[in-house]
């Protein structure tokens, strides 16, 4: 990317052309001058919390570490999820791990042998169960399917053999491709009661 040289007594615009500071008018240059100082401290909050992040993360996992070395103590629940709090109880640290999950080529023969289900079915069939089958394989803008609704068709109490040949290729077809670790802080207003503390511009 080429970085422009402004020369002293202009501005540049949004299309890169030098516009002379006396030909551009007051009040467009004190939004300019409002809009960059307040983005230069959007910027600053923004690597804080970065850096919060990367230190709480590494704070956390430390103390997890000290605590299986020194006390065998096993902290958390399931697949690195663990909830750490204050001695008081008046504050508590979760962090979580999700795991993203896709569907491989055995989804289509998944699909394919409900399909043969539901024409099989189509007289007696319920409409519920046809809607409910179009909305679990339908797309995003993205072209994603949505894991939860597909799997949400494993619940369905059907015993026809094809059908549950079918939700057995769901089951085998679904790949964890990775996971991303979440932190949340939390502070007890009442007994059993906790809040958010949120980090969230757009929340507090």
């Amino acid at each position: 990317m080429t970085v422009t040289t402004i020369p002293e007594g202009y501005r540049q615009d949004a299309k890169g052309a030098l516009i002379p500071l006396t030909m551009i008018k007051p009040i467009d240059l004190a939004r300019d001058e409002l809009v960059y100082e307040l983005a230069g401290k959007a910027k600053a909050q923004s690597a804080a919390l970065r850096a919060l992040k990367h230190q709480v993360f590494a704070d956390i996992n430390a103390f997890v570490d000290l605590s299986a070395e020194k006390y065998e103590v096993k902290l958390g629940g399931k697949k690195g999820n663990l909830t750490l709090y204050t001695f008081d109880g008046k504050y508590k640290v979760q962090l979580a791990i999700a795991e993203r999950m896709v569907f491989d080529e055995r989804l289509q023969a998944a699909k394919a042998l409900i399909d043969e289900c539901i024409t099989a079915w189509s007289e007696g069939s319920r409409d519920e169960i046809k809607v409910l089958v179009q909305s679990a394989f339908q797309t995003d803008q993205e072209g994603r399917i949505n894991t939860g609704r597909v799997l949400s068709l494993r619940r369905m109490e059907i015993r026809d053999e094809k059908w549950l040949k079918a939700m057995e290729a769901i089951g085998q077809s679904l790949q964890v491709i990775g996971s991303k670790e979440y932190v949340r802080f939390y502070e007890r207003v009442a007994e059993d009661k906790y809040e958010p503390i949120s980090l969230d511009l757009a929340a507090v």
